[in-house]
């Protein structure tokens, strides 16, 4: 699932596509995408609007509309496709692999390109908002692992409002919204935390180091997302490189790179939990 990061670097690469551009048609090709809304209420707010930005909360994707927005939610394996013309949407959009099909949900049809949004599975969820405020999903959402706001201290108290252990508090997201399973771990083996640790028994010192390894850990991810950069063109395109980061995430029964020990897999909250036990206490 992409987190923060990958979403980050989506924005960045996507923003000198759609800047500026006039939706001119949306293209609703699997209802289930759109939904709870219909594929007639998205196209009501989006249609005819021109597009101010591109931004992110958390895990979602934002399209900034001169009145409203579109929120974008990746899931497990939602992507972006770009076609260069309406044409070339028309000919490709879930057409046969062997005509060069490719997958397509959600398509807004600007002045210049067609944006696709797919997912095979049709996890990912496309929706449109003439306000903010009417997002029920991104108001329940924390401050933003990259926001000014995500200090030390403010990190510090909410940890201590909370008895949960510490890996589960980090995915939650109406705590802090962003970080997903391989970077919550990355973090707690970068602190040398435990990730059964009860969110407030940390220190102050505990919850520093922490705070700053998360900051740390989403940084060096963003950079390594955006090198190469996301291909719009290539359906097949993916995040490659990640690997050459990764300390702790997927690495069960191989040594730890800080003390040799092991790393381990627990099951916490219904997901797996990477860590070393010689380090992480």
């Amino acid at each position: 699932m992409p987190e923060l990061p990958e979403v980050q670097a989506v924005v960045q690469t996507l923003r000198p596509f759609l800047k500026a551009r006039k939706i001119r048609c949306v293209h609703v090709l699997h209802a289930i995408a759109v939904k709870p809304q219909t594929p007639s209420e998205l196209a009501r707010i989006a249609e005819g609007q021109r597009i101010s930005d591109v931004g992110r909360h958390g895990k979602y994707l934002l399209v900034l509309l001169r009145s409203g927005l579109l929120t974008m939610h990746f899931r497990l394996d939602g992507q972006l496709v770009w076609f260069a013309t309406s044409k070339e949407f028309l000919a490709r959009a879930n057409a046969k692999a062997k005509a060069g099909g490719v997958h397509v949900d959600v398509a807004l049809e600007l002045d210049h390109g067609v944006l696709g949004f797919a997912d095979r599975r049709h996890f990912q969820r496309t929706h449109a908002w003439r306000s903010r405020r009417e997002c029920a999903g991104l108001g329940r959402l924390g401050v933003d692992a990259r926001a000014k706001q995500f200090t030390a201290n403010f990190f510090f108290a909410l940890l201590r409002g909370s008895r949960r252990p510490v890996k589960e508090f980090l995915l939650d997201q109406k705590f802090v919204a962003g970080i997903g399973n391989i970077y919550s771990c990355e973090s707690l083996w970068h602190a040398r935390l435990d990730p059964r640790r009860r969110s407030s028994s940390l220190s102050l010192t505990e919850a520093g180091r922490l705070h700053k390894a998360i900051v740390s850990v989403l940084a060096r991810a963003l950079e390594c997302c955006l090198h190469p950069a996301p291909n719009f063109r290539d359906a097949q395109w993916w995040f490659q490189g990640l690997e050459r980061i990764v300390r702790v995430y997927d690495r069960a029964g191989e040594s730890c790179r800080r003390c040799g020990q092991l790393v381990e897999r627990i099951a916490q909250g219904g997901r797996s939990t990477y860590y070393c036990k010689g380090c992480q206490q």
